[in-house]
């Protein structure tokens, strides 16, 4: 009895893929070209056609899944594939039409083969045939699955992929072991992809922390422009004169214009442990903008089971993110040693620990440390992750211990970086996302 096999492990996670690019509408699924749309109001028969061929592309078409065209009885004689249906359909099959695959220590037999050819044609069939969020998570799903992992080191095949955060993060843990031939196209990857964060998130960024150094600077007689009225008024309301509903501002609180001189000192605390790859790229990003800001001093640190400051590479994030080493143990106190021995003005200090807290130092003296930089007056903020995804694996006991000292540990989105620093810079309560 032949049973139907699920293109990946998770056939409700690859159904929803299909179903978002089926949503692009004729240029996503596939029209025929010269074929004019089926006008007038879908029928049911239309519905469940449809629906049946969606499933076929999900499912693959083996004959007892109810889909298939094989010979056979039931439901075996379902739906079939003509034009682009069939060559996505192809370019699924090359990935999840065989079980996955060790990616050590045995001969592989997925259907993409083990040359950068033959995978540098998929990477462009996929990209024809599917719209760019589901042909990154194909990527990652070719890298994973069918351990393509050692075929990044071929430029071929890094002048096809489609980048992004991910694909950076495995370039970086890989370039050590790159040739030589390959370390300048992987190193345009990267900037492509760096490029493309910095025009995302530098003006949010600098506009944020200007603007947050700037209500730092507080004017006891401003101009009209300058006037904190939030502040003004409740520096006031002993003078509320209820006959007119107002308040009579006899002292006006105000914020200056910040000086060019450096006000603001931000530390970067960056865990290169392998699956921290994600944060690296964006706080190398995010450091490289605050570098940027004459009136921050940044420097930022690295650590595994040791420590590298990388302060002097900040003007190319590029540069951070290649002298960085994804991987091995990871030695929190030792890391938060070396930072607290570069705190010159406690009281004008941001620390950023990103790290998911596993530490493989001594946990105690890692405690110690963030209590006394927090009680010499710097604002310490711990971040399990600088990413997209939510919250990764983490040490809760780490977690809870830190919050105790008063400093909460949370995930963070690079949406909600410049904020989060902002409130920093200000000692104000930090944005924290809410849990869940």
């Amino acid at each position: 009895m032949t049973t139907s096999r699920p293109r990946t492990g998770d056939t409700a996670a690859h159904a929803t893929e299909v179903n978002a690019m089926e949503a692009r509408g004729t240029e996503a699924r596939g029209a025929e070209p010269g074929v004019p749309e089926a006008s007038g109001t879908p029928t049911a028969a239309d519905d469940g056609q449809e629906r049946l061929r969606r499933w076929r592309l999900v499912l693959g078409g083996d004959v007892a899944d109810g889909t298939g065209t094989g010979s056979g009885t039931g439901s075996g004689t379902g739906t079939g594939l003509s034009g682009r249906d069939t060559a996505m359909d192809g370019a699924l099959a090359a990935l999840y039409g065989a079980p996955e695959q060790p990616r050590a220590g045995r001969e592989r037999s997925g259907g993409l083969g083990a040359s950068a050819p033959s995978v540098a044609r998929w990477l462009g069939d996929i990209r024809t045939y599917f719209p760019s969020s589901v042909v990154q998570v194909m990527q990652r799903d070719a890298i994973d699955r069918l351990g393509l992992s050692t075929l990044l080191l071929e430029p071929e095949m890094l002048e096809a992929v489609e980048a992004d955060v991910h694909l950076v993060g495995t370039l970086l843990s890989l370039h050590r072991a790159m040739p030589e031939t390959t370390k300048e196209t992987a190193r345009a990857v990267v900037r492509k992809v760096v490029e493309d964060l910095e025009k995302r998130f530098a003006g949010r960024t600098r506009a944020a922390l200007t603007g947050a150094l700037d209500r730092g600077a507080r004017l006891s007689r401003p101009r009209h422009r300058d006037i904190d009225w939030n502040r003004t008024i409740a520096a006031n309301l002993k003078h509320y004169q209820p006959e007119y509903g107002t308040v009579v501002p006899e002292r006006l609180v105000g914020y200056g214009r910040a000086s060019q001189s450096l006000r603001k000192e931000v530390i970067l605390c960056i865990d290169q442990s392998g699956s921290m790859a994600s944060s690296v790229v964006y706080a190398s990003v995010f450091g490289a903008v605050l570098a940027s800001m004459r009136s921050i001093s940044t420097r930022l640190v690295v650590f595994d089971t040791a420590v590298a400051d990388l302060t002097d590479l900040l003007d190319d994030p590029v540069d951070v993110m290649f002298g960085t080493r994804l991987g091995g143990g990871t030695d929190i106190n030792r890391a938060l040693a070396y930072c607290q021995s570069q705190i010159t003005r406690p009281a004008e200090t941001v620390a950023v620990l990103i790290s998911d807290l596993y530490e493989g130092g001594i946990r105690h003296e890692m405690l110690k440390r963030v209590a006394a930089m927090k009680a010499s007056g710097v604002q310490f903020v711990a971040l399990l992750a600088l990413s997209d995804e939510g919250a990764p694996a983490y040490d809760r006991e780490h977690a809870a211990a830190l919050a105790a000292l008063g400093a909460p540990a949370f995930a963070c989105t690079p949406d909600l970086f410049p904020e989060i620093m902002a409130a920093a810079l200000e000692k104000r309560p930090l944005p924290t996302p809410d849990p869940g």
